[in-house]
């Protein structure tokens, strides 16, 4: 056995890792994200199997259990075999916080005691991966990155898991499925409804401006009337045109000559924002683009994508010729006019600050400098997308290294009979940096504000000619897109009201982090809590309630305030500012003090979460194994990681297959099935529907007739979990069972286990039952249900067959058999 290894996160990662090292630091073995998962709270404490508002914190830590999925078992067990003989353990894995997780869990797990050396590479090249075992640390120097990591698990885990279920047992009385409470989904859900609250009582008001031409000797432009306040009254707007028809007087004008620095470069939220601003891509879009770029086979031409900073290390000056001149090779991005000399800019408002760096595993996203010699082999190999997104990258880069953008400003003002009158304009002297973007045009640069001036002087007569009255109307606050949305989560602390602490919260990182926001985003559009609305995200009624119930609660439940507070402790840890217990212990007091006020409520209670149902985390419809299976399979195909929550919530896991999965297959009539058209309720759906609504004594709503996966949706929120529940509850008792296995498999086929065998394919008839042993199986992929019930097969809990009498040709051409 080999005396060290390397332990990368991920396959994709070990292939590059052997393609530059070999097997000089021994053999290199990938994990597959997350190896471990923390224990169950029951597993701790077995009084804590039975749902009750109490806190879930253990005496010291939850510990760790190997996870499940995938490949998990099969790569777990190849570490720890190489662990038994290896004397030095090499960590690669990713270079953030939860990278550094990943990688000591194995080891802390496992009580491993030899030397551990840490590789940290922020682009994923084999120049730059042997350079960074060249300069690779003993992992102790990175204990706060860890303490950090395992801090932040742990509190989540307590925060989430104790909230949830004191807001399920006290607040959902009546309804049906779990309340789900996450330390940043709920705070994240609610900046998104009071937005939406804001808007819906949004009251326009008519307000009048007054415009007029002004004539002067080198021209003519238009002047604003520029009150304090605005005009309500269109009496006083008359008064004011009565006074500017046909006035003369003295101008006075202002020059200015001003510069502009070029804006930072780019890190994760500020990339998702412009892309869903300019390309109207979801968060989890751009990360997915990014991740592609930085370790996608053959590319690999950016630098670590989930950066939280926009500042690079002084050390990467060096850099700045090499990565302008792989730039400028190409077609794309010869014609910005870099200087022969770069502009180097340090400091904080510069782009090369060391201090800005401080408690951060990576820097900004930037070209890679090893790679960008290639970039003309790699262009022709990218899609349209990934084009876009490195262009956006690379012109920042740029403009970063070149000169100011310098403008003439002129202010022109007029007083007629003590009523202002105002104009501004820009005349650009040199474009500098804005050469690198021809196209853009800032919103200050729009309206009048854009207007080229006339030549004029100091004191020179102007006449104002067509003076009006125009009407303005107030407008709302804009709706959040996914972008803007975390832009709100990263600057949590503009919902905080005390200054002190907004200052304090405006030097840490918000809400959640750049690799978890669009997870938490997508995990609240998954549960019926937002959803899309064009580009803008905004609530479903789902969604205002569950806000609603937890406000009128506890209104710390939901304030990104108190989770920004949480954020800056979680983050003190990294820097040492703040003990991981510490942490852990500020999370629980916060949680406890939240629970209190739950179990005591407010003297005149809470409203109730009838009707309520939810899927999400921790609760609601577990996916089929058949869906669990199929949805490892997609993410080992795609070399990517399924969402978390995805063994356990059949909608996390349903969202994933509908994403990744291959589309559904011709259909016997030649056409796409599920497709754009939308599939009627099946006359057994609607009987099966009708019988849950009889036994559970709820009504079927109108919109869930309306299509069947609109009433497989109302069929899985409203089914019992297990089977036999309501038995129980009527005063049977569960005994326990002693039919043989042929037994319980016929039994099983009478009634299966889970509303997708039910809803999803036609139960066999009784004839068919008695004929099982001429029925021939097959292999239907999810997804093919439609088809496969059109050529004649049929569903049972053993899984898909053709009858007696059934054509296989087809079957067999499709591989089916």
């Amino acid at each position: 056995m080999a005396d060290q290894i390397v332990i990368t996160e991920k396959t994709s990662q070990a292939k590059d890792v052997r393609a530059a090292i070999g097997s000089r630091y021994g053999m290199v073995l990938p994990a597959e994200g997350h190896l471990f998962d923390l224990l169950e709270p029951e597993d701790v404490a077995p009084e804590w199997k039975r749902w009750s508002p109490v806190l879930l914190r253990p005496q010291e830590l939850y510990g760790t259990q190997p996870a499940k999925g995938g490949n998990k078992a099969a790569k777990l067990k190849a570490i720890r075999e190489a662990l038994r003989s290896a004397k030095r353990v090499w960590l690669a894995t990713d270079c953030d916080r939860e990278g550094q997780l990943i990688g000591q869990e194995i080891l802390e797990h496992y009580n491993y005691r030899g030397q551990v050396m840490r590789v940290l590479f922020t682009a994923q090249d084999a120049q730059t991966i042997r350079q960074s075992f060249d300069r690779a640390e003993p992992n102790s120097e990175y204990a706060r990155l860890y303490a950090a990591a395992v801090a932040r698990r742990q509190a989540d885990q307590i925060y989430n898991l104790s909230l949830t279920r004191t807001a399920t047992v006290i607040l959902g009385k009546g309804a049906r499925g779990v309340i789900g409470v996450g330390r940043v989904k709920t705070p994240t859900l609610a900046i998104v409804c009071k937005r939406e609250l804001e808007v819906r009582d949004f009251i326009p008001v008519t307000y009048f401006e007054i415009v007029a031409t002004a004539m002067v000797e080198g021209g003519e432009f238009k002047m604003r009337h520029a009150p304090r306040e605005r005009i309500l009254e269109r009496e006083v707007a008359e008064t004011v045109v009565v006074a500017a028809r046909k006035f003369e007087g003295p101008l006075g004008v202002r020059v200015e000559d001003k510069r502009q620095q070029p804006p930072k470069l780019h890190d994760l939220p500020s990339l998702q924002k412009l892309c869903a601003s300019r390309f109207g891509w979801a968060a989890a879009k751009t990360l997915e683009i990014a991740q592609e770029l930085y370790d996608g086979q053959g590319k690999k031409i950016i630098t670590y994508p989930r950066a939280e900073v926009r500042y690079l290390p002084e050390s990467l000056i060096g850099d700045v010729p090499r990565i302008v001149a792989g730039l400028q090779a190409g077609q794309s991005f010869s014609a910005i006019p870099v200087p022969a000399q770069p502009i180097i800019r340090k400091g904080k408002s510069g782009t090369f600050h060391d201090k800005g760096l401080e408690g951060a595993s990576h820097h900004a996203v930037i070209p890679n400098v090893n790679t960008i010699e290639g970039l003309r082999e790699v262009w022709p190999r990218l899609s349209g997308d990934e084009k876009k997104l490195f262009d956006v990258i690379a012109r920042v880069y740029l403009a970063a290294i070149m000169p100011n953008f310098r403008y003439c400003q002129t202010t022109a003002t007029l007083d007629v009979v003590g009523f202002p009158f105002k104009a501004t304009g820009r005349q650009p002297i040199d474009l500098g940096w804005r050469a690198a973007f021809p196209e853009w045009k800032p919103a200050d640069e729009r309206g009048d504000d854009a207007q080229l001036l006339p030549q004029m002087r100091n004191g020179e007569t102007t006449r104002l000619r067509n003076a009006a009255v125009e009407d303005k109307e107030t407008r709302p606050p804009p709706r959040y897109n996914e972008g803007t949305l975390i832009e709100a989560m990263q600057q949590a602390w503009r919902f905080v009201d005390d200054e002190v602490l907004r200052d304090r919260l405006k030097e840490a990182k918000g809400i959640g982090t750049p690799a978890t926001r669009a997870e938490v985003i997508g995990g609240l559009k998954r549960q019926d809590f937002l959803m899309l609305q064009g580009k803008n995200i905004v609530p479903t009624t789902t969604g205002l309630k569950l806000f609603g119930v937890l406000q009128e609660a506890d209104p710390a439940l939901v304030d990104p305030g108190v989770t920004a507070q949480l954020e800056c402790l979680l983050d003190d840890v990294v820097v040492g500012k703040q003990e991981m217990i510490g942490a852990i212990d500020a999370v629980c007091d916060v949680a406890q003090r939240i629970i209190g006020k739950l179990v005591e409520g407010p003297p005149g209670g809470v409203s109730s979460l009838l009707g309520f149902a939810s899927d999400g985390a921790g609760g609601g419809r577990p996916p089929t194994p058949a869906m669990k299976r199929f949805a490892d399979s997609i993410a080992r195909q795609k070399g990517i990681k399924p969402p978390a929550g995805y063994t356990k919530s059949g909608s996390v896991c349903r969202g994933f297959l509908e994403k990744h999965a291959p589309k559904k297959a011709e259909g016997v009539d030649g056409k796409t099935m599920g497709g754009a058209g939308v599939r009627p309720v099946s006359p057994a759906q609607l009987k099966f529907a009708e019988s849950i609504s009889r036994e559970k004594g709820v009504a079927i709503p109108d919109e869930a007739k309306t299509s069947s996966s609109a009433m497989s949706v109302w069929i899985d929120k409203n089914q019992s979990a297990k089977p036999g529940n309501d038995r129980r509850k009527s005063g049977e008792k569960n005994t326990k069972p002693t039919a043989t296995k042929s037994a319980k498999s016929t039994k099983r086929a009478e009634r299966p286990k889970t509303t997708a065998a039910l809803v999803d394919a036609r139960s066999p008839s009784a004839s068919e039952q008695r004929d099982a042993a001429a029925n021939t199986p097959l292999r239907i992929p999810y997804g093919n249900k439609d088809i496969a019930q059109k050529l004649g097969a049929r569903y049972t809990a053993g899984g898909w067959y053709a009858p007696p009498g059934v054509d296989l040709t087809v079957f067999k051409s499709k591989g089916w058999l």
